[in-house]
C-alpha cells in the first residue's frame, strides 16, 4: 500500500465509529461550561476581573493545554481498541513491515486530534464570545491572539494523540492505555511539580500556555519542541514494542 492509501484506511477507522462523536460531546460541554462561567461566574469580590482585559480572557479560552491531554485520551483508545477487537490482524496481515502501518496510524491520529482540538477551541472560544454581552465587558481578544489560541489548539492536540497512540500500542488494553495516560498527564505531573518545582516549566499544560500565549515559562519555540519530544519519546517506544512482539 502507498503511504496516502494506509493512511487513508486509519482515517476511515477513526470516523466510522462513534468514539469521535463522544470526544465532541465532551468538547460541546467543556465549552458550554466555560459560557456559563462568564455569564455566571464572579471574583472572590464579587468582580468579573477575570475577563476585564484581552490577556484575561485569552487565558480563559486558551484550549491547548486540555487539547493535548484530551486528545492524548483519544490517541489511547484509538490505537489500543485496535488489540481488543482483533482490527490490528487484518491490518499487519496487508501490512506486513508493521512500522508503515504504526506511522499511518499516529499520522491519522494526529488529523484526528489536530481537528478535534480546533473544533474544541472554537466552541469554547465561541462560548465565551456568546456569554461576554452579558456581562459589561465586550470581546477584546484581538485576531491574533484568536489565531495563535486556535493554532495552539490545533498543534497540542496532534501532539497529544500521538502521545496517546504511542501509550494504546505499548499497553494493548483500553482501560490499562487510558489509565496510564491519565496518571502521566493527569495525576504525576502535580506530584512531580512537588518533588522537583524546577519541572513546572516543562510538563504539557505549561507547554501548551506557553504556545497559546499565556504563559511565558520557557519560550515559544522551546515549548514547541518540549510538546513534540512529549509526543515522539512513547510513539517510539510504542513503534519498537509492535516491531518486536506477537500481534496479539
Amino acid at each position: 500500500m502507498t503511504w496516502s492509501r494506509l493512511i487513508r484506511s486509519e482515517l476511515r477507522k477513526l470516523t466510522t465509529t462513534a468514539m469521535p462523536l463522544a470526544f465532541l460531546a465532551v468538547l460541546a460541554l467543556l465549552a458550554i461550561v466555560n459560557g456559563i462561567a462568564v455569564a455566571f461566574g464572579t471574583d472572590m469580590d464579587g468582580s468579573k476581573a477575570f475577563i476585564s482585559t484581552a490577556e484575561d480572557q485569552q487565558s480563559l479560552m486558551a484550549f491547548a493545554a486540555n487539547a493535548f491531554m484530551g486528545a492524548g485520551l483519544f490517541g489511547a483508545v484509538a490505537a489500543a481498541r485496535e488489540y481488543g477487537h482483533h482490527t490490528v490482524v487484518p491490518t499487519y496481515l496487508a501490512v506486513p513491515r508493521r512500522h508503515r502501518a504504526v506511522l499511518a496510524q499516529y499520522a491519522a491520529v494526529a488529523v484526528g486530534g489536530a481537528v478535534l482540538s480546533l473544533i474544541g477551541a472554537a466552541l469554547t472560544m465561541g462560548a465565551v464570545a456568546a456569554a461576554l454581552p452579558s456581562t459589561e465587558y465586550g470581546f477584546l481578544v484581538s485576531s491574533g491572539g484568536v489565531v495563535r489560541v486556535l493554532a495552539a489548539a490545533t498543534f497540542a492536540g496532534a501532539c497529544g494523540a500521538v502521545f496517546g497512540a504511542g501509550i494504546g500500542g505499548l499497553i494493548r488494553n483500553t482501560g490499562g492505555a487510558l489509565a496510564t495516560a491519565v496518571l502521566i498527564l493527569i495525576v504525576a505531573p502535580p506530584l512531580l511539580v512537588q518533588l522537583a518545582t524546577d519541572t513546572a516549566s516543562w510538563i504539557p499544560s505549561t507547554l501548551a500556555n506557553v504556545v497559546s500565549g499565556v504563559a511565558t515559562d520557557t519560550g515559544t519555540f522551546a515549548a514547541i519542541a518540549v510538546l513534540v519530544a512529549w509526543a515522539a519519546v512513547p510513539a517510539a517506544v510504542g513503534l519498537l514494542a509492535v516491531e518486536r512482539r506477537d500481534v496479539v
